[in-house]
């Protein structure tokens, strides 16, 4: 996973927590920052990727 690996890159704590949202949504945790995305192994549209790279403070070109 993309997001796991750009955490790591730059020494931030990663979860996925699929327990804290609504149908296939879940939350996902990078450093001190959150974003609820569905589910992580389904692609995510243009809109939605970047809405939760401003969320979790990272840059889309990273992924």
């Amino acid at each position: 996973m993309l997001l796991k690996k750009v955490a790591k890159i730059n020494q931030l704590a990663y979860k996925w927590n699929p327990a804290r949202g609504v149908g296939s949504h879940g939350t996902v945790y990078v450093g001190g920052r959150l974003a609820i995305v569905k589910d992580l192994k389904k692609d995510l549209g243009p809109g939605l990727l970047s809405d939760m790279c401003k969320q979790l403070g990272i840059r889309k070109e990273d992924l």
